[in-house]
Order: structure tokens, then sequence, then C-alpha cells
């Protein structure tokens, strides 16, 4: 039997992406797509798939909201897979707290997109069991350390602390004595570490960080 499969998704390039993708393997089976969270509902319940790649984010609510719904009420209830653009610990949380199996960026790759559906149709899992603690820690009201956070270096966290103070990179060279471009080199390595695309994303994080007590 072919692993079926239910694409939820805002944007219809990405849907066709993901259908392309999909379609040259003979193992998966696209059985439905659905652009916004109701109709992402609706499709679950007619197709009943297998694996339900879900968009965190959807026009008329989210798809943390969706994963729950349709756990709830499909019988068996698919895998959910929360696919995001965006690196979030509070979407990932509820994405946990909700049943999904799984949390990946949009950045993936094709195979690995492929290998974690099916992963996630065997009953397998991709949230990693350090994410799982972190959730269970939060659960229990305890301070946690971002895992990401803690794999910068300590020249990577001055850096970010820098960016979230508005510098650019010659600005940021200029404070701590180094070449510009080993400046680029630095903030290339945290962005990849922390996940973002743009150091705005970065800057926006060191914020958040600093309001909530440097966890």
């Amino acid at each position: 039997m072919a692993i079926s499969v239910l694409l939820v998704d805002d944007h219809e390039i990405v849907r066709r992406g993901l259908h392309q993708l999909l379609d040259v393997e003979p193992d998966i089976t696209v059985v439905g797509e659905a652009g916004t969270a109701t109709d992402a509902v609706t499709a679950a319940a007619e197709h009943r798939p297998d694996v339900a790649i879900i968009d965190v984010r959807l026009p008329d609510g989210d798809g943390v909201t969706v994963c729950r719904e349709i756990r709830s009420t499909v019988q068996p209830p698919p895998a959910c897979l929360m696919l995001t653009s965006y690196s979030d610990d509070e979407a990932l949380f509820g994405a946990i707290m909700a049943g999904a199996a799984g949390y990946m960026l949009k950045q993936v790759s094709g195979n690995d997109l492929v290998s974690a559906i099916r992963t996630l149709a065997d009953g397998g899992s991709l949230l990693h069991s350090g994410v799982t603690a972190t959730v269970l820690q939060r659960l229990r009201g305890g301070p946690v350390e971002d895992p990401r956070y803690a794999a910068l270096s300590p020249q990577e966290r001055r850096i970010l602390d820098l960016i979230a103070e508005g510098l650019t990179n010659r600005q940021i060279a200029g404070r701590l004595y180094l070449a510009e471009k080993t400046v680029k080199n630095y903030v290339s390595s945290l962005l990849h570490k922390l996940g973002f695309d743009r150091r705005t994303e970065a800057g926006v994080y060191a914020a958040r960080r600093r309001q909530a007590g440097g966890l």
C-alpha cells in the first residue's frame, strides 16, 4: 500500500512543488491538498491520509490547531509533519503538544522530506529526544536553555548581541578589532546554528532572549 499524503500550505506553488516531488516516489501518493485550515480539516476527514504535511502558518488559522483537530477527529489519526519557513520555539512547543510527529524547516532537502514521510508513516518520529526533554522541562516550569544558543561560541554570542544592537558587520569589526570578512564568517555561522536566513531574524531572537531573561 502506498503512503497517502495530504498537503496543507497556503501557497499553491509550494503545494505544486511538493506534489511534483512526491509524485515520482512509487510508494507515496498525494491524495489531497488544502490552502486553508478549514479546507485542511475537511480534506483530512475525506481522504484520511497516513501523513499530513502542514504549514505552521495559514491564512485562517495555524497549522498546530489543524494538527490537533485532525488527530482528534480522523481515525486512524494521521502522522502530522509540521513544515515552516521559520525556526519558532513557540510553534515547535505547540506542535509537540498537539501531537505532531515531526517538525522541519522548508529549507530541508527533497530527499530528507521523502525520508521523513516514510519514517512518520512507519510510526517513527522526527522530534529529537533533546527537544522533547526541553518541552517536558518547560511543562514543569523550570528554566530551559535554548540548545541553539548553547551551540554558539563565545565570540558568536558577542556578535549576536551586537547584531541585536543594530550594528553592521563593519561596525562589529571595529568594535571587536576583527577583519570585516571574519565578522561575516561568524555571522554566517551563527545564522546557520540558529536556523535563520537573515540577520534581522537573529537580532529579533537576541532581543527576545534578553526580554526572557537570557533563556
